[in-house]
């Protein structure tokens, strides 16, 4: 039984025990995906997630772009986006900004090392089950990659009206965005409740 897992489309009990590494499961009643298998995951979860804190840290201290126009130069910077919505009288906006794309992938990040060290070293922790939930209740919630899509988006419009100059916050955030995608796909919802298991069973 510890090897079924149901499907989230039409609820069939599947037998994913046999998978290899790298292997994903997909359910043979209507093809939703199931998991995906590993065996270095969890080090690919710690190793991504802790680039993209780096990253992040690297983006939120150096300008995010710069803009020119007729000797004028305006400089944004990646904590600075929210607090410029909200002079501008959308601050609501601009806590929405900032939670989104600052808060809360900052949040699943941490949640992910503190998942994940202790898989790893294998030592039960008291936290691993509410941890563990928040990650997957948040992950929907972050939109790091929507805001790099947004930004290139606008740039296109922007750059025939002003000179436009990438910072170093740009490409980190960018980085940081592929590291943090990266990070969530590695860490398989399966697979990880599996490895929570057997860590206390071991107990």
């Amino acid at each position: 039984m510890d090897n079924l897992i149901a499907c989230h489309g039409c609820d069939l009990l599947v037998d994913v025990g046999n998978l290899e590494d790298d292997s994903r499961a997909y359910c043979p009643r209507c093809g939703h995906f199931l998991t995906r298998y590993q065996r270095d995951g969890m080090s690919r979860v710690l190793a991504y997630a802790i680039a993209a804190i780096v990253l992040l840290l690297v983006a939120s201290s150096f300008p995010f772009l710069s803009f020119k126009q007729a000797g004028l130069e305006s400089v944004m910077t990646l904590y600075g986006a929210p607090g410029s919505l909200a002079r501008y009288g959308m601050p609501a906006l601009g806590l929405i900004v900032a939670t989104f794309i600052i808060i809360v992938p900052s949040l699943i990040l941490l949640l992910m090392v503190m998942i994940s060290v202790p898989l790893l070293i294998g030592r039960r922790v008291p936290w691993m089950h509410a941890a563990t939930r928040a990650v997957f209740a948040l992950q929907n919630w972050s939109m790091a990659e929507v805001f790099i899509i947004g930004v290139l988006v606008s740039l296109v419009k922007i750059m025939s009206l002003a000179t436009v100059i990438l910072g170093i916050s740009f490409w980190a955030y960018s980085a940081f965005s592929i590291c943090f995608i990266l990070a969530l796909v590695s860490l398989d919802r399966y697979q990880c409740w599996q490895l929570i298991d057997q860590l206390e069973a071991q107990a």
